[in-house]
Protein backbone atom coordinates (compact mmCIF):
# COMPACT_ATOMS: atom_id res chain seq x y z
CA UNK A 1 0.00 0.00 0.00
CA UNK A 2 1.46 3.42 -0.93
CA UNK A 3 2.50 5.62 1.96
CA UNK A 4 0.48 8.78 2.57
CA UNK A 5 0.95 12.04 4.46
CA UNK A 6 3.06 11.87 7.57
CA UNK A 7 3.50 8.12 7.13
CA UNK A 8 6.21 8.95 4.60
CA UNK A 9 9.78 8.98 5.89
CA UNK A 10 11.63 12.25 6.20
CA UNK A 11 14.88 12.78 4.30
CA UNK A 12 18.10 14.39 5.52
CA UNK A 13 20.29 14.96 2.46
CA UNK A 14 23.97 15.80 3.03
CA UNK A 15 26.00 16.80 -0.07
CA UNK A 16 29.71 17.33 0.59
CA UNK A 17 31.66 19.36 -1.96
CA UNK A 18 34.78 17.71 -3.45
CA UNK A 19 34.76 14.78 -1.02
CA UNK A 20 36.45 11.77 -2.59
CA UNK A 21 36.46 8.36 -0.89
CA UNK A 22 38.92 9.31 1.87
CA UNK A 23 36.69 8.38 4.80
CA UNK A 24 37.70 6.09 7.62
CA UNK A 25 35.46 3.08 7.06
CA UNK A 26 36.36 2.84 3.35
CA UNK A 27 40.09 2.67 4.11
CA UNK A 28 41.09 4.66 1.01
CA UNK A 29 43.60 6.70 3.02
CA UNK A 30 44.93 5.20 6.27
CA UNK A 31 44.94 8.57 8.07
CA UNK A 32 41.39 9.66 7.27
CA UNK A 33 39.57 10.42 10.53
CA UNK A 34 35.81 10.53 10.05
CA UNK A 35 34.20 8.93 13.12
CA UNK A 36 30.79 10.49 12.48
CA UNK A 37 30.51 9.49 8.83
CA UNK A 38 31.70 6.04 9.91
CA UNK A 39 28.99 5.98 12.57
CA UNK A 40 26.40 6.82 9.93
CA UNK A 41 27.70 3.96 7.77
CA UNK A 42 26.99 1.54 10.63
CA UNK A 43 23.35 2.64 10.48
CA UNK A 44 22.97 1.69 6.82
CA UNK A 45 24.81 0.80 3.64
CA UNK A 46 28.02 2.40 2.40
CA UNK A 47 29.02 1.92 -1.24
CA UNK A 48 32.67 1.13 -1.93
CA UNK A 49 32.26 1.80 -5.67
CA UNK A 50 30.09 4.91 -5.86
CA UNK A 51 30.77 7.15 -8.86
CA UNK A 52 29.75 10.61 -9.98
CA UNK A 53 28.18 11.22 -13.37
CA UNK A 54 30.65 14.01 -14.13
CA UNK A 55 33.89 14.97 -12.35
CA UNK A 56 32.86 18.60 -11.92
CA UNK A 57 30.43 20.23 -9.49
CA UNK A 58 27.70 21.64 -11.73
CA UNK A 59 27.14 18.73 -14.12
CA UNK A 60 27.42 16.21 -11.29
CA UNK A 61 24.77 17.95 -9.20
CA UNK A 62 22.47 18.73 -12.12
CA UNK A 63 22.61 15.06 -13.09
CA UNK A 64 21.78 13.90 -9.58
CA UNK A 65 18.89 16.30 -9.02
CA UNK A 66 17.35 15.79 -12.46
CA UNK A 67 17.98 12.04 -12.65
CA UNK A 68 19.44 12.59 -16.12
CA UNK A 69 22.93 11.90 -17.43
CA UNK A 70 25.03 14.81 -18.75
CA UNK A 71 24.89 13.33 -22.25
CA UNK A 72 21.09 13.74 -22.12
CA UNK A 73 21.03 17.30 -20.75
CA UNK A 74 24.07 18.88 -22.39
CA UNK A 75 25.25 20.17 -19.02
CA UNK A 76 28.97 19.37 -19.09
CA UNK A 77 30.66 22.30 -17.35
CA UNK A 78 30.26 24.80 -14.54
CA UNK A 79 29.15 27.61 -16.85
CA UNK A 80 25.84 26.12 -17.98
CA UNK A 81 22.52 26.68 -16.23
CA UNK A 82 20.21 23.72 -15.76
CA UNK A 83 17.04 25.55 -16.83
CA UNK A 84 18.71 26.85 -19.99
CA UNK A 85 19.43 23.29 -21.09
CA UNK A 86 16.41 21.42 -19.73
CA UNK A 87 13.84 24.12 -18.91
CA UNK A 88 10.96 21.80 -18.12
CA UNK A 89 12.83 19.24 -16.04
CA UNK A 90 11.25 18.17 -12.75
CA UNK A 91 13.93 18.04 -10.06
CA UNK A 92 13.91 15.55 -7.23
CA UNK A 93 12.78 18.27 -4.84
CA UNK A 94 9.94 19.38 -7.11
CA UNK A 95 8.68 15.82 -7.37
CA UNK A 96 8.80 15.30 -3.60
CA UNK A 97 6.76 18.47 -3.12
CA UNK A 98 4.21 17.78 -5.83
CA UNK A 99 3.69 14.03 -5.47
CA UNK A 100 4.68 13.34 -1.88
CA UNK A 101 3.47 16.44 -0.08
CA UNK A 102 6.94 17.11 1.28
CA UNK A 103 8.19 20.33 2.77
CA UNK A 104 11.46 20.90 0.93
CA UNK A 105 14.22 23.06 2.36
CA UNK A 106 17.86 23.51 1.44
CA UNK A 107 20.89 25.35 2.69
CA UNK A 108 24.58 25.78 1.90
CA UNK A 109 25.85 24.31 -1.35
CA UNK A 110 23.27 22.12 -3.07
CA UNK A 111 23.32 23.18 -6.70
CA UNK A 112 26.64 24.53 -7.95
CA UNK A 113 27.60 28.06 -6.99
CA UNK A 114 26.38 27.98 -3.39
CA UNK A 115 23.16 29.69 -4.51
CA UNK A 116 19.56 28.52 -4.89
CA UNK A 117 19.46 29.34 -8.59
CA UNK A 118 16.49 27.01 -9.05
CA UNK A 119 13.78 28.54 -6.82
CA UNK A 120 11.21 26.13 -8.25
CA UNK A 121 12.87 23.37 -6.24
CA UNK A 122 12.54 24.87 -2.77
CA UNK A 123 10.01 25.97 -0.18
CA UNK A 124 12.84 27.72 1.65
CA UNK A 125 16.56 28.13 1.08
CA UNK A 126 19.07 29.11 3.76
CA UNK A 127 22.16 31.03 2.73
CA UNK A 128 24.47 32.31 5.49
CA UNK A 129 26.66 35.31 4.75
CA UNK A 130 30.02 34.36 3.28
CA UNK A 131 33.20 35.51 4.97
CA UNK A 132 36.65 35.08 3.47
CA UNK A 133 39.41 33.69 5.64
CA UNK A 134 43.00 32.82 4.83
CA UNK A 135 44.88 30.02 6.53
CA UNK A 136 48.47 30.15 7.73
CA UNK A 137 51.03 29.48 4.98
CA UNK A 138 54.36 27.82 5.51
CA UNK A 139 56.79 30.64 6.34
CA UNK A 140 59.33 29.68 3.67
CA UNK A 141 56.87 29.88 0.76
CA UNK A 142 57.38 32.63 -1.83
CA UNK A 143 54.35 34.76 -2.68
CA UNK A 144 53.91 33.15 -6.10
CA UNK A 145 53.66 29.63 -4.68
CA UNK A 146 50.31 27.92 -5.24
CA UNK A 147 49.33 26.80 -1.75
CA UNK A 148 45.63 27.44 -0.99
CA UNK A 149 45.67 25.57 2.30
CA UNK A 150 46.61 25.94 5.94
CA UNK A 151 45.21 26.17 9.48
CA UNK A 152 42.76 28.89 10.52
CA UNK A 153 42.67 30.69 13.85
CA UNK A 154 39.05 31.83 13.95
CA UNK A 155 35.93 31.18 15.95
CA UNK A 156 34.36 28.09 14.39
CA UNK A 157 30.92 29.67 14.69
CA UNK A 158 31.95 32.26 12.06
CA UNK A 159 32.37 29.65 9.32
CA UNK A 160 29.78 29.22 6.57
CA UNK A 161 29.34 25.46 6.93
CA UNK A 162 28.97 25.71 10.70
CA UNK A 163 26.28 28.35 10.39
CA UNK A 164 24.44 26.29 7.83
CA UNK A 165 24.52 23.23 10.10
CA UNK A 166 23.17 25.45 12.89
CA UNK A 167 20.21 26.25 10.63
CA UNK A 168 19.57 22.58 9.81
CA UNK A 169 19.75 21.64 13.49
CA UNK A 170 17.16 24.32 14.28
CA UNK A 171 14.89 22.84 11.59
CA UNK A 172 15.19 19.38 13.13
CA UNK A 173 14.12 20.86 16.44
CA UNK A 174 10.86 22.20 15.00
CA UNK A 175 7.49 20.51 14.75
CA UNK A 176 6.77 19.56 11.13
CA UNK A 177 3.25 18.96 9.89
CA UNK A 178 4.47 17.50 6.61
CA UNK A 179 7.21 14.98 5.90
CA UNK A 180 10.36 16.97 5.23
CA UNK A 181 13.31 16.90 2.89
CA UNK A 182 16.16 18.94 4.37
CA UNK A 183 19.33 19.32 2.30
CA UNK A 184 22.31 20.58 4.27
CA UNK A 185 25.16 21.13 1.82
CA UNK A 186 28.81 21.51 2.86
CA UNK A 187 31.19 23.72 0.86
CA UNK A 188 34.27 21.93 2.21
CA UNK A 189 36.54 20.12 1.47
CA UNK A 190 36.44 22.26 -1.67
CA UNK A 191 39.50 24.45 -2.01
CA UNK A 192 40.85 26.48 -0.33
CA UNK A 193 41.63 23.88 2.33
CA UNK A 194 41.35 26.21 5.29
CA UNK A 195 39.98 24.75 8.52
CA UNK A 196 40.39 25.47 12.23
CA UNK A 197 43.82 24.54 13.54
CA UNK A 198 42.57 21.77 15.80
CA UNK A 199 41.69 19.66 12.75
CA UNK A 200 45.24 20.04 11.42
CA UNK A 201 46.51 18.90 14.82
CA UNK A 202 44.67 15.61 14.23
CA UNK A 203 46.97 14.99 11.24
CA UNK A 204 50.59 15.81 12.20
CA UNK A 205 52.54 16.93 9.16
CA UNK A 206 55.53 14.74 9.97
CA UNK A 207 53.40 11.59 9.79
CA UNK A 208 51.51 12.29 6.56
CA UNK A 209 51.35 9.40 4.08
CA UNK A 210 51.34 10.46 0.43
CA UNK A 211 49.27 8.69 -2.25
CA UNK A 212 51.00 5.97 -4.25
CA UNK A 213 52.22 7.27 -7.58
CA UNK A 214 54.20 6.11 -10.61
CA UNK A 215 56.69 8.59 -12.10
CA UNK A 216 55.99 7.60 -15.71
CA UNK A 217 52.25 7.13 -15.23
CA UNK A 218 51.29 9.45 -18.10
CA UNK A 219 53.48 7.80 -20.72
CA UNK A 220 50.81 5.36 -21.96
CA UNK A 221 47.95 7.87 -22.04
CA UNK A 222 46.32 9.07 -25.27
CA UNK A 223 46.26 12.76 -26.14
CA UNK A 224 43.24 13.79 -24.08
CA UNK A 225 44.33 11.68 -21.12
CA UNK A 226 47.61 13.60 -21.02
CA UNK A 227 45.78 16.88 -21.54
CA UNK A 228 43.42 16.22 -18.65
CA UNK A 229 46.34 15.30 -16.40
CA UNK A 230 47.76 18.78 -16.88
CA UNK A 231 44.50 20.14 -15.45
CA UNK A 232 41.46 20.98 -17.49
CA UNK A 233 39.62 23.79 -15.75
CA UNK A 234 36.25 23.65 -17.48
CA UNK A 235 34.46 22.06 -20.39
CA UNK A 236 31.36 24.23 -20.68
CA UNK A 237 29.67 23.72 -24.03
CA UNK A 238 31.68 21.13 -25.90
CA UNK A 239 35.42 21.50 -26.35
CA UNK A 240 36.15 24.69 -24.47
CA UNK A 241 39.27 23.52 -22.65
CA UNK A 242 41.43 25.80 -20.52
CA UNK A 243 44.78 24.56 -19.26
CA UNK A 244 45.51 25.53 -15.67
CA UNK A 245 49.11 24.39 -15.52
CA UNK A 246 51.27 21.71 -13.99
CA UNK A 247 49.93 21.81 -10.45
CA UNK A 248 52.00 18.80 -9.44
CA UNK A 249 55.22 20.51 -10.45
CA UNK A 250 54.29 23.54 -8.34
CA UNK A 251 53.34 21.42 -5.35
CA UNK A 252 56.56 19.39 -5.41
CA UNK A 253 58.79 22.37 -6.26
CA UNK A 254 57.65 24.15 -3.11
CA UNK A 255 57.65 20.98 -1.00
CA UNK A 256 53.90 21.25 -0.37
CA UNK A 257 52.75 17.72 -1.07
CA UNK A 258 52.62 16.61 2.59
CA UNK A 259 51.02 19.94 3.58
CA UNK A 260 48.39 19.60 0.86
CA UNK A 261 47.46 16.05 1.90
CA UNK A 262 47.38 17.12 5.54
CA UNK A 263 45.13 20.06 4.66
CA UNK A 264 42.69 17.93 2.68
CA UNK A 265 42.49 15.39 5.51
CA UNK A 266 42.04 18.19 8.07
CA UNK A 267 39.23 19.78 6.06
CA UNK A 268 37.46 16.43 5.80
CA UNK A 269 37.79 15.99 9.58
CA UNK A 270 36.28 19.47 10.03
CA UNK A 271 33.30 18.52 7.87
CA UNK A 272 32.94 15.22 9.72
CA UNK A 273 32.75 16.99 13.08
CA UNK A 274 29.77 19.03 11.92
CA UNK A 275 28.14 16.06 10.23
CA UNK A 276 28.34 14.62 13.73
CA UNK A 277 26.50 17.61 15.18
CA UNK A 278 23.80 17.19 12.55
CA UNK A 279 23.37 13.47 13.22
CA UNK A 280 23.27 14.03 16.96
CA UNK A 281 20.53 16.60 16.52
CA UNK A 282 18.56 14.15 14.39
CA UNK A 283 18.95 11.43 17.02
CA UNK A 284 17.73 13.78 19.75
CA UNK A 285 14.75 14.94 17.70
CA UNK A 286 11.39 13.23 17.35
CA UNK A 287 12.31 12.29 13.76
CA UNK A 288 15.30 10.01 14.33
CA UNK A 289 13.39 6.78 13.77
CA UNK A 290 11.67 7.91 10.59
CA UNK A 291 14.33 9.74 8.62
CA UNK A 292 16.38 8.52 5.68
CA UNK A 293 19.90 9.96 5.74
CA UNK A 294 21.86 10.21 2.48
CA UNK A 295 25.44 11.49 2.57
CA UNK A 296 27.39 11.90 -0.67
CA UNK A 297 30.31 13.65 -2.31
CA UNK A 298 29.78 15.14 -5.75
CA UNK A 299 32.93 13.65 -7.35
CA UNK A 300 36.43 12.44 -6.58
CA UNK A 301 39.66 14.38 -6.18
CA UNK A 302 43.30 13.76 -7.10
CA UNK A 303 46.16 14.67 -4.76
CA UNK A 304 49.08 13.77 -7.01
CA UNK A 305 47.99 10.45 -8.48
CA UNK A 306 48.97 10.47 -12.16
CA UNK A 307 50.75 13.73 -11.22
CA UNK A 308 47.28 15.25 -11.35
CA UNK A 309 45.50 17.55 -8.89
CA UNK A 310 41.85 18.43 -8.42
CA UNK A 311 39.11 16.75 -10.50
CA UNK A 312 38.46 17.22 -14.26
CA UNK A 313 39.34 13.76 -15.57
CA UNK A 314 37.78 10.32 -16.07
CA UNK A 315 39.99 8.10 -13.90
CA UNK A 316 39.03 6.18 -10.79
CA UNK A 317 40.28 8.76 -8.30
CA UNK A 318 38.52 11.68 -10.04
CA UNK A 319 35.17 9.92 -10.26
CA UNK A 320 34.94 7.78 -7.12
CA UNK A 321 33.24 9.31 -4.12
CA UNK A 322 31.56 8.59 -0.80
CA UNK A 323 27.93 7.45 -0.67
CA UNK A 324 26.15 6.33 2.50
CA UNK A 325 22.43 5.62 2.79
CA UNK A 326 20.91 4.95 6.19
CA UNK A 327 17.22 4.54 6.73
CA UNK A 328 14.43 3.17 8.80
CA UNK A 329 13.06 -0.22 7.83
CA UNK A 330 14.15 -0.96 4.26
CA UNK A 331 17.91 -0.52 4.72
CA UNK A 332 20.18 -3.15 6.25
CA UNK A 333 22.64 -2.00 8.88
CA UNK A 334 26.43 -1.81 8.93
CA UNK A 335 26.97 -3.22 5.45
CA UNK A 336 29.40 -2.39 2.66
CA UNK A 337 28.10 -2.78 -0.87
CA UNK A 338 30.83 -3.45 -3.44
CA UNK A 339 28.70 -3.13 -6.56
CA UNK A 340 29.36 -0.16 -8.87
CA UNK A 341 26.62 2.45 -8.50
CA UNK A 342 26.04 5.97 -9.76
CA UNK A 343 24.85 9.19 -8.17
CA UNK A 344 22.19 9.36 -10.89
CA UNK A 345 20.61 6.40 -9.10
CA UNK A 346 19.72 8.52 -6.06
CA UNK A 347 16.61 10.13 -7.60
CA UNK A 348 14.77 6.82 -8.24
CA UNK A 349 16.14 5.38 -4.99
CA UNK A 350 14.58 8.13 -2.90
CA UNK A 351 11.26 7.85 -4.70
CA UNK A 352 11.31 4.15 -3.89
CA UNK A 353 12.24 4.67 -0.23
CA UNK A 354 9.60 7.39 0.18
CA UNK A 355 6.84 5.23 -1.26
CA UNK A 356 6.31 7.44 -4.32
CA UNK A 357 5.53 6.23 -7.84
CA UNK A 358 8.53 5.92 -10.10
CA UNK A 359 9.01 8.42 -12.92
CA UNK A 360 9.44 7.62 -16.59
CA UNK A 361 12.53 8.94 -18.29
CA UNK A 362 14.98 8.78 -15.41
CA UNK A 363 18.44 7.47 -16.32
CA UNK A 364 19.17 5.92 -12.94
CA UNK A 365 17.95 2.77 -11.25
CA UNK A 366 16.68 2.39 -7.70
CA UNK A 367 19.32 1.05 -5.31
CA UNK A 368 16.73 -0.24 -2.86
CA UNK A 369 17.39 -3.89 -3.82
CA UNK A 370 21.06 -3.35 -2.86
CA UNK A 371 20.04 -1.58 0.35
CA UNK A 372 18.14 -4.72 1.30
CA UNK A 373 20.70 -7.21 -0.03
CA UNK A 374 24.12 -5.63 -0.74
CA UNK A 375 25.61 -8.91 -2.04
CA UNK A 376 22.99 -9.54 -4.71
CA UNK A 377 23.90 -9.75 -8.41
CA UNK A 378 24.09 -6.29 -9.95
CA UNK A 379 25.39 -6.27 -13.51
CA UNK A 380 24.96 -2.61 -14.38
CA UNK A 381 27.92 -0.56 -15.66
CA UNK A 382 28.31 3.04 -14.47
CA UNK A 383 28.71 5.83 -17.03
CA UNK A 384 30.79 8.96 -16.32
CA UNK A 385 31.13 11.94 -18.67
CA UNK A 386 33.53 14.87 -18.82
CA UNK A 387 32.76 17.21 -21.69
CA UNK A 388 31.17 16.42 -25.00
CA UNK A 389 31.70 12.78 -26.07
CA UNK A 390 34.31 11.97 -23.40
CA UNK A 391 33.09 9.02 -21.36
CA UNK A 392 34.19 6.33 -18.93
CA UNK A 393 32.51 3.00 -18.23
CA UNK A 394 33.09 1.27 -14.87
CA UNK A 395 32.15 -2.35 -14.23
CA UNK A 396 33.06 -4.37 -11.18
CA UNK A 397 36.46 -5.16 -12.75
CA UNK A 398 37.14 -2.79 -15.64
CA UNK A 399 37.41 0.92 -16.38
CA UNK A 400 37.16 1.84 -20.05
CA UNK A 401 37.64 5.44 -21.21
CA UNK A 402 36.91 6.75 -24.69
CA UNK A 403 37.62 10.35 -25.71
CA UNK A 404 36.00 12.46 -28.43
CA UNK A 405 38.94 11.86 -30.80
CA UNK A 406 38.79 8.06 -30.41
CA UNK A 407 41.61 7.79 -27.83
CA UNK A 408 41.11 4.97 -25.33
CA UNK A 409 42.21 3.74 -21.93
CA UNK A 410 41.49 0.38 -20.29
CA UNK A 411 42.37 -0.66 -16.74
CA UNK A 412 41.98 -3.98 -14.97
CA UNK A 413 41.13 -3.20 -11.34
CA UNK A 414 41.68 -6.79 -10.25
CA UNK A 415 45.41 -6.48 -10.99
CA UNK A 416 45.91 -2.72 -11.30
CA UNK A 417 43.80 -0.76 -8.76
CA UNK A 418 45.98 2.35 -9.23
CA UNK A 419 45.34 2.40 -12.99
CA UNK A 420 49.04 2.45 -13.81
CA UNK A 421 48.89 0.25 -16.93
CA UNK A 422 46.73 1.30 -19.85
CA UNK A 423 45.81 -1.91 -21.71
CA UNK A 424 43.97 -0.26 -24.60
CA UNK A 425 46.78 -0.74 -27.13
CA UNK A 426 46.87 -4.51 -26.53
CA UNK A 427 44.89 -6.25 -29.29
CA UNK A 428 44.00 -9.03 -26.86
CA UNK A 429 41.56 -6.65 -25.15
CA UNK A 430 39.85 -5.36 -28.30
CA UNK A 431 36.80 -7.65 -27.93
CA UNK A 432 36.41 -6.56 -24.30
CA UNK A 433 36.60 -2.89 -25.24
CA UNK A 434 34.10 -3.40 -28.03
CA UNK A 435 31.76 -4.96 -25.51
CA UNK A 436 32.26 -2.11 -23.02
CA UNK A 437 31.64 0.43 -25.80
CA UNK A 438 28.06 -0.80 -26.05
CA UNK A 439 27.41 0.99 -22.73
CA UNK A 440 28.45 4.38 -24.13
CA UNK A 441 25.55 6.78 -24.73
CA UNK A 442 24.04 6.82 -28.20
CA UNK A 443 22.88 10.42 -27.64
CA UNK A 444 25.31 13.25 -26.83
CA UNK A 445 23.44 16.53 -26.50
CA UNK A 446 25.50 19.63 -27.24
Amino acid sequence: MPLIGNDRPNVLFIPIDDLNSWVGHLGEHPQALTPNIDRLAKRGVSFTKAYCNAPLCNPSRVSLFTGLLPSNTGVYGNGEMMRDKVPDVVTLMQYLRAEGGYSVQGGGKIFHGSSPYDPESWDYYNQPARKRFSGERDAYLPKEAWAPWGPLDVEESELFDVQNVDWAIAELDKAHEKPFFIACGFTKPHMPWYAPRKYFDLHPIEDIILPETLDNDRDDLPYWGKRFAIEVHDVSGARNFAIHGEDHDMVTKHKQWPRAVQSYLATISYVDAHVGRLLEALDQSEYGDNTIVVLWGDHGWHLGEKQHWRKHALWEVTTKTTLVIAGPEDVVKNQLCKKPVSLVDLYPTLLDLCGLPSRDGLDGKSLVPLLKSPEMEWERPVLMTFGYENHAIRTDRWRYIRYNDGGEELYDHDSDPNEWKNLASNAEYRPLMDMLKTSLPTTNVR
